[in-house]
């Protein structure tokens, strides 16, 4: 029986399950779809432990999914709350997005768009879009937008075109700097 790193079984399963995580996500912002053999020797785990965690390469894949997702959320959420006013969380918003774009996250998400089944992508995806678009359309909402719902809909359009950009290897800052250029004159009117 392995050696227990942790203080409990809970904590070393969960610090375990957390390296294999890690291990997938490292592998999908590389551009590679592991498999449960990958994860385990990147982590240094046997293959048929692997499976005392995730059942197949989809329920990692999944779980992958599952923990990527919320983090792209509060990180969003935490930049757009340091803000001094709606159209300042706007462009919290944006900037946001691009740095994980920069940072690699939304390959993660495009390696999943490849790799899971475009109907549970699609509802899942619907979820984090959901829950990305409520603090965007509460700050136009706050600046008296008459449409916020289209408008966040049409923010959302230059946050793909903008992480698009950058990650064919267009300056990220110039990126920012681009889009806060175009969005201020709406903002600040």
């Amino acid at each position: 029986m392995p050696k227990i790193q942790a203080a409990t079984l809970a904590e070393h399963r969960a610090t375990q399950r957390n390296a294999l995580l890690d291990a997938a996500r490292t592998m999908l912002t590389a551009g590679q779809v592991p498999t449960l053999a990958d994860v385990a020797a990147r982590t240094g785990l046997a293959r048929p432990s692997v499976y005392q965690y995730f059942s197949s390469r989809h329920d990692l894949l999944v779980a992958v999914m599952e923990d990527v997702l919320p983090r792209w959320s509060t990180r969003i959420a935490e930049q757009m709350s340091r803000a001094p006013d709606p159209a300042g969380r706007v462009i919290a918003y944006v900037a946001a997005n691009i740095e994980l774009t920069q940072e690699g996250e939304h390959a993660v998400a495009r390696a999943l768009a490849t790799a899971l089944p475009n109907d549970e992508l699609a509802a899942r995806a619907r979820v984090l879009h959901d829950q990305l678009k409520t603090p965007l359309v509460t700050a136009l909402e706050d600046l008296g937008d008459a449409d916020p719902d289209l408008t966040a809909e049409l923010i959302n359009a230059i946050v793909h075109s903008a992480s698009r950009l950058v990650d064919t290897g267009t300056d990220p800052a110039t990126v920012k700097s681009r889009v806060e250029e175009l969005l201020t004159p709406y903002l600040r009117r």
